[in-house]
Parts: structure tokens; sequence; C-alpha cells
């Protein structure tokens, strides 16, 4: 994976989104002038991801792994309510070497600290952000609260709500507060099992008769897989869960599987999501059935 051979920053305190506009301006033009050979802006999409303080890190490390593959402009939104009103931006362009060749893929990201009441209207400060007719996509750190004016405005605002429901304390409960009807939603907790769904796929006609699947992994994965069962096979299958941090084992009526030997980084989990542009009626079925 190609690193950043350039960047050029800007930061303030107590800003107004106008001065991110022309920031990200100036930058524009700086880059052009420092890297050597031209920049290629080939933005596809805006990223959108709202990270609370205990996600902070690891949200900066996974969107700086998506590198080249997904240019797009990178907006991280830190919510900071219980801090005096205000925003503090931080606007850097970065510049990925094209294999071979004397040019850039130029990427924009923009970190903005949305202090006290500003966290509550996160929307409306990025909309003059986003990039005029390409889809948004929303990556949510920990569990979205539904419901409540921050969660549900941003949603409207994208086209793909993406979300690790590993991250959420009430799983399998949740799944039915997901909005199915309002926007396409991706789990990563989801696109961890698929190659388990593999195995389990191979393992017909047989399967097609089993009643019970354990599982030796996080609960949102287990639940999921059990969901997808249910709604595929169009009946009740029962779930034997031990926890582990990673889903590690699965057996069938008692007999265990071949385990696959697929393993991918939280970076590469997130590109898959952004490559797709749909509703998942198989994953939206198996979250259903997941609750029960």
């Amino acid at each position: 994976m190609s690193t950043a051979v350039h960047a050029v920053e800007w930061s303030g305190e107590d800003v107004e989104v106008e001065n991110v506009v022309q920031a990200l301006c100036r930058l524009r033009e700086e880059s052009a002038h420092e890297t050597d050979g031209p920049d290629l802006r080939t933005s596809v999409m805006t990223h959108l991801a709202w990270v609370p303080p205990e996600w902070e890190e690891v949200a900066v490390d996974t969107l700086a792994g998506l590198g080249e593959r997904h240019p797009s402009r990178g907006i991280l939104l830190f919510p900071e309510p219980s801090a005096a009103d205000g925003i503090d931006a931080k606007v850097s362009m970065l510049a990925f070497p094209l294999r071979e060749q004397r040019r850039h893929i130029a990427a924009e990201v923009i970190e903005l600290r949305l202090r006290g009441l500003t966290s509550r209207a996160a929307a409306s400060i990025v909309n003059p952000l986003l990039v005029p007719a390409l889809p948004v996509f929303l990556r949510w750190r920990g569990r979205p609260p539904f419901g409540a004016a921050e969660a549900d405005e941003l949603i409207d605002v994208c086209d793909r709500l993406i979300y690790d429901s590993k991250e959420w304390p009430d799983t399998p409960d949740a799944y039915s507060e997901l909005p199915f009807q309002r926007t396409a939603c991706s789990d990563i907790a989801w696109r961890r099992t698929e190659p388990w769904r593999g195995v389990l796929a191979g393992l017909w006609p047989g399967v097609g008769e089993m009643r019970s699947l354990y599982v030796r992994g996080p609960v949102a994965e287990a639940s999921l897989l059990a969901g997808w069962l249910r709604s595929r096979l169009d009946r009740d299958v029962e779930l034997l869960q031990d926890d582990a941090d990673e889903l590690t084992a699965i057996a069938v009526d008692g007999e265990p599987c071949v385990p696959p030997h697929e393993r991918v980084t939280g970076s590469e989990l997130l590109s898959d999501e952004l490559d797709q542009f749909g509703r998942d009626p198989v994953y939206e079925a198996a979250a259903r059935r997941a609750v029960g």
C-alpha cells in the first residue's frame, strides 16, 4: 500500500465552516506547487466518520490505511458535547503516488472537533463540505443513538451507513432499530462472517436439515450467522454461543466445521464496505431474524 509522500495542513480553533472551505481551496493550490508531478483529484465519495473519544486513535489509523484505494474527501467528526461551544478544525491535503508514474492521487482529510451544542448539529455543519453529486458514506464508531437528532440527521445526509455491531453492547436486540427504510446499511460484523457463511454453504444440502448452530465468537457475529441461516432456511435454528474476541469456531448439530483461512485488517473490511452502493437484502433479512 502506498503512503502519502506529501501533506499540507491548516488548523484553527473556534472556526466557522466557511474558514474550512477557504482552507481547502488554499491547500489545493499549495499541494499542486509542492508535489513532484500533477495531482489527480479523483474523489469518488465523501466519507464521513462519527468518532467518539474512545474510538479516536483507531479511527484515524483505519482511515490512513485506506490509502489510495478509495480517494475521497474524508470528514472526521469528533464530538465533545461537554466542552464549551465551538468548532476546532484541521484540514490536510495528502498525495499518494501512482506506481511508475509522476502523478499523485490527492486526498482531502477534514477533522472537525465539535464542542458543546455544535455536536448536536453535525449534519448542518458538514453539508457545505460534501462533494456535490457524489455518494456520502457515514462510518459510525460505537453504537448509534437511533432516534436522537444528532444520529438521525446525519443518517438522512448519507447514502450508506456503515457500523460494526460488534462494538454495540446490546446485540442482537439492537438490530430491531436499524434504519433499513431510510438508508442502505453495512455491518462490518456481517462482513467478518462471510468466510464462515461460505463454509456453511458448502455443507449444502445436508445443512438444510440442521437444528442447532454452535459459535465461538462475538455475540454480534454469532447472532448474524444464526439469523442468516434462519432467514435462508425459513425456520428456527437454535444458537449456542461461547463468547470470544474473534469468530474462531462453528459447529452444525455438534459437528465441527473446518475453519476458513481468511484474515483481513480493519482498513480492508471498511474498504470492502465502501465498494458497496445498494441495499443488501440478505443482510437485512439476517439482522431481522437474528433478533429471534
